[in-house]
């Protein structure tokens, strides 16, 4: 374990759901009773995964269930997971906010925690007070603090407030002047939550490549949160991806990013089949849609900025002249405003080879959509100007959950764009 500075032992955290403790005098006085007698707590034998969308039968859940990795000096592991999977449970376990349930946990060196806004900070004192207060709490003396004080400072973007109590800064304001002090101070290992999310881009991509200068110049371990795809590719050298409590994934960031946007098997088709609030004059049904990467692998999420395509199954009812057949596919905000818009005609496509097939596909290079969630509207017809013409249309066909990503490497992300016409591929 030379160059191994955390390593994590059969890690679970337990919670009963709805009160304090056990809930009730019994339950605390069984668990008093197996604790004096050095028993295992009766109540880690029963419990639930954390699945926040079902209801479960017991009052019992595990937020975390047997975590095991480790960390060398120098690594950035990056933690994915959808919310409820149990990623700032761990942090919190790691930067001993909380217990684990079992298991143990063995570092060497100090650690240093950014998991919400302003964490440790008083609000009633001033910025610079603060810097002392926090860095004293992560256990450094105040003469190591006062030399990193104008450093810190200056990286906050703050100096014209540093004087002013904390309690009347914004969210961006505090964000910036916590990560200042956790980045600053050195620590052996910096556990970052999604606290970067507060702050502006400029601010993101500052603390970005200050974590990169941490890991790589300093040699110091970096754990870190992230809904933000790009920013776990760029920065992290190894990724873990969570779901209900479990590690489901070790390996390779990009790897992890990939294995986390892919779909499982009862989301990677939408039956439209029995669909009754549809237009057309039923020559064929638009039946199943799919979500693939560049691959052709299924997905239920893709990432701002990559490849995505479209598969369209349809059930033929009457033979047609596919030569004369125009598709569009829109994307739409939560207002239902078109901010996508693919035509097959405005793109030259050809759908005669549709008259041997059941499917085709639209190809989106860099799809050029931030981090929301938006749905497909499908429209196909003959002509573009009568209703009659129409074969078949359905509105809110499918629900895209597009994934924040910096590609362009800019450190912004994408606006959300009004254009009707985009780079695309329709293929039968």
């Amino acid at each position: 374990m030379s160059d191994v500075i955390l390593k994590v032992e059969s890690v679970s955290k337990q919670y009963r759901l709805g009160l304090v403790s056990s809930g009730t005098l019994s339950h605390d006085l069984k668990r008093w009773w197996y604790k004096i007698r050095r028993k295992e707590d009766p109540f880690l034998q029963v419990g639930e995964a954390n699945d926040r969308s079902t209801v479960g039968n017991s009052d019992y859940v595990w937020a975390l269930r047997d975590i095991n990795f480790e960390l060398k000096r120098g690594e950035v592991l990056g933690i994915i997971g959808k919310n409820g999977a149990g990623k700032s449970t761990l942090l919190k376990i790691l930067s001993r906010v909380t217990s684990p349930s079992t298991g143990v946990i063995k570092t060497k060196g100090r650690i240093a925690s950014l998991l919400e806004v302003g964490t440790g900070f008083h609000p009633e004192m001033t910025g610079l007070e603060n810097i002392y207060l926090n860095g004293a709490i992560l256990g450094m003396t105040k003469k190591e603090i006062k030399f990193k004080e104008d450093e810190i400072i200056d990286f906050s973007g703050c100096r014209r407030y540093i004087n002013t109590p904390v309690k009347r800064y914004s969210s961006g304001m505090r964000v910036r002047l916590a990560f200042a002090v956790a980045a600053h101070l050195e620590p052996d290992i910096l556990v970052v939550d999604e606290v970067l999310a507060v702050g502006d881009a400029e601010f993101q991509k500052k603390a970005i490549g200050k974590m990169q200068d941490i890991s790589r110049e300093d040699g110091r371990t970096v754990l870190f949160v992230s809904h933000n795809m790009g920013a776990i590719m760029n920065l992290c050298t190894r990724a873990l991806v969570l779901e209900h409590g479990n590690i489901v994934f070790e390996g390779d960031e990009k790897e992890a990013v990939n294995f986390y946007i892919m779909a499982k098997k009862d989301k990677e088709q939408i039956d439209l089949k029995h669909r009754n609030d549809r237009i057309g004059n039923g020559q064929f049904l638009i039946s199943y849609i799919t979500l693939m990467d560049s691959n052709h692998n299924p997905i239920s999420e893709v990432l701002s900025g990559k490849d995505l395509i479209i598969r369209v199954e349809i059930d033929k009812k009457e033979d047609i002249d596919y030569s004369k057949l125009i598709v569009s596919i829109a994307f739409q905000d939560s207002n239902e405003n078109t901010v996508l818009l693919f035509s097959s005609d405005e793109l030259k496509s050809d759908f005669t080879n549709l008259n041997n097939s059941n499917s085709f596909f639209l190809k989106i290079p860099k799809l050029p959509l931030r981090g929301s969630f938006y749905s497909l509207r499908l429209v196909t017809t003959y002509k573009t100007t009568r209703v009659e013409d129409f074969i078949d249309t359905i509105d809110n066909a499918f629900k895209v959950s597009v994934i924040e990503n910096d590609f362009l490497n800019t450190g912004k992300k994408l606006r959300r764009l009004n254009q009707v016409f985009l780079e695309g591929e329709f293929m039968a």
